[in-house]
């Protein structure tokens, strides 16, 4: 048995199919999806990654993808319901589609603003996202 699972960005469908697993953190900690897995409603945690294993597309599947999909994600919502996982993020990118030299270059922009420091504190959802863009990637962020 497998699971259908959407991920879905405001403007549309970024991708869908068939899974033996979804595993992503929410912010109430890490879920890992199976057949059979209790309805839940969770909200991702921002500059996350949600990782597909063992992916049957429906559509083409990006280069590399037979193992696993990985998606970056900057927040949104996880709902699982009759083996259906519905990811719907507000924004996110599959990790075979990014381009990690331009991730690098947005991040120290980030670290290094014009004009001086950021205030000490949490990490900018920026600089969450592209961290998150960087491990979809399959890189240490």
């Amino acid at each position: 048995m497998t699971l259908k699972v959407a991920l879905v960005v405001p403007d549309r469908e970024l991708w869908s199919g068939e899974a033996r697993m979804v595993i992503a953190k929410t912010t109430e900690g890490d879920i890992g999806v199976l057949t059979g897995h209790a309805p839940v409603f969770g909200i991702l945690a921002e500059g996350s990654v949600v990782e597909i294993l063992d992916p049957g597309s429906d559509q083409a599947e990006p280069e590399g993808s037979s193992e696993a999909v990985r998606a970056a994600v900057s927040g949104g919502f996880l709902s699982v319901a009759d083996d259906q996982v519905s990811i719907l993020a507000a924004r996110a990118q599959l990790g075979v589609e990014i381009d990690v030299a331009e991730i690098h270059h947005q991040l120290s922009e980030i670290d290094s603003p014009p004009g001086g420091g950021q205030a000490a504190g949490e990490e900018p959802a920026e600089a969450k996202y592209a961290r998150a863009q960087l491990r979809a990637a399959g890189e240490q962020a």
